[in-house]
């Protein structure tokens, strides 16, 4: 089912360009997300996806143009500061604190919108109880929802790799993300696990949350995706719904490196 129309923008990409001295790892691009929708950002190595990721997540600055999340620049904002706005995100290679719980590294997400101060902390009062049980139980609800509540006590070094990347994806949600941009986590997944993980996304898009997905995983991303944009070299080269990409010139030479004629 897709909800791709159904809201308003909500996060909007403007001509955007990221130059690292003479090298432009992003020339003037420019798209946007809808409310409720799942987006794929998708492209060859080294087309620029995971440096526009990092620029709408407060990695990096744009050299020029501009990034808009709910009508409200973030150009400038601290990576935090976007993370309390209502954007989280997974990485590439998983983060997670190896030696704390799985409960323990999605309480760190839900930390993120306690109002304790450090008194209230130091001293264990009854604001910071409360906090801190509610955060404890949300977290809990949280790996229920990933399919991982079985493994809450154990540290997460001991953890599969599926199941760390579902524990990353718990944590994100901790934040209670308008936007989850996930970076590529189907990666090193087999057959069976990737069909979980896209029923896991839909999951996520029907909680009313908006999933921006980065992956190399062709089948994935056009049986999960609404729109697509495509990058090649740091440009925009395509824009479209699944099918319109799939069928795209540019996009099948961009994969295949060949030229367009000949796509």
């Amino acid at each position: 089912m897709s909800h791709a129309g159904a809201g308003d923008a909500l996060l909007e990409v403007q001509n955007v360009t990221l130059r690292f001295g003479g090298v432009v790892a992003l020339n003037d691009v420019s798209f946007s997300l809808r409310k409720g929708e799942i987006f794929g950002l998708i492209g060859p190595n080294g087309a620029g996806k995971t440096t526009c990721f990092n620029a709408m997540t407060g990695v990096y600055r744009p050299t020029s143009g501009a990034i808009r999340f709910n009508g409200q620049s973030i150009v400038g904002r601290k990576k935090h500061e976007i993370t309390r706005g209502g954007i989280a995100r997974t990485f590439q290679n998983v983060r997670l604190f190896p030696e704390m719980t799985a409960l323990e590294n999605v309480m760190v997400g839900a930390d993120a919108h306690h109002k304790t101060s450090v008194i209230g902390a130091l001293f264990r009062l009854p604001r910071h109880w409360k906090e801190e049980r509610l955060g404890r139980e949300k977290s809990m609800d949280l790996l229920r929802f990933v399919g991982i509540a079985h493994r809450a006590g154990e540290v997460s070094r001991n953890l599969s790799y599926g199941e760390q990347r579902r524990l990353e994806i718990a944590r994100a949600l901790a934040t209670n993300p308008t936007l989850l941009c996930l970076d590529e986590p189907a990666a090193g997944f087999n057959p069976a696990e990737k069909v979980e993980l896209l029923n896991l996304i839909r999951k996520i898009r029907d909680t009313g949350v908006t999933v921006l997905l980065i992956e190399h995983d062709m089948r994935l991303v056009m049986g999960v995706t609404d729109r697509i944009v495509v990058l090649e070299f740091g440009k925009k080269i395509a824009e479209g719904t699944p099918a319109e990409v799939r069928d795209d010139p540019k996009v099948i030479a961009a994969y295949l490196g060949v030229p367009t004629d000949a796509a």
